[in-house]
């Protein structure tokens, strides 16, 4: 994976993270930060289960969601910014657990199109479960007022 003249993405990241009140709200954690992978944490909170007491899949899929466009901002210059276009998320086991954690990894870098995978795991007693895999499309946006980062 090339690496264009993308500055200090982790610090990037970092501030863009911060600036995304809905990763706020539902409590996530800004935890890895590498070139192509970001990792966000959840800790368990009933506020953000279903009728069945497991975590929403709205929550799972934002969740993913972030953690693929953070990645995408890994590769990317440092002038240009993220926005997703399209992604499909498979719920593969309920989301039980005492934390969550959401890793999302660049598959394809492009200078216009990047396709990035996720996965979701429960983190509770043994080893992690995964529960949710996400393919994801960005895009990647230069010189739009409004949207900058």
């Amino acid at each position: 994976m090339s690496v264009r003249n993308n500055g200090d993405f982790r610090e990037r990241i970092r501030q863009n993270f911060t600036r995304q009140a809905a990763m706020e709200t539902i409590g996530a954690e800004l935890t890895r930060v590498e070139h192509g992978m970001v990792e966000i944490e959840l800790p368990f909170d009933v506020k953000l289960t279903q009728q069945h007491g497991i975590l929403h899949a709205g929550i799972i899929s934002a969740a993913l969601d972030s953690a693929c466009g953070f990645a995408a901002y890994s590769v990317i210059e440092a002038d240009a910014s993220i926005l997703t276009i399209e992604f499909k998320v498979n719920l593969m086991s309920p989301g039980r657990g005492e934390r969550f954690l959401f890793r999302g990894e660049i598959t394809k870098p492009g200078s216009n199109i990047i396709v990035a995978d996720g996965r979701g795991y429960a983190i509770g007693d043994g080893p992690a479960k995964l529960i949710a895999s996400m393919t994801g499309t960005m895009m990647v946006v230069r010189g739009r007022e409004g949207i900058t980062g």
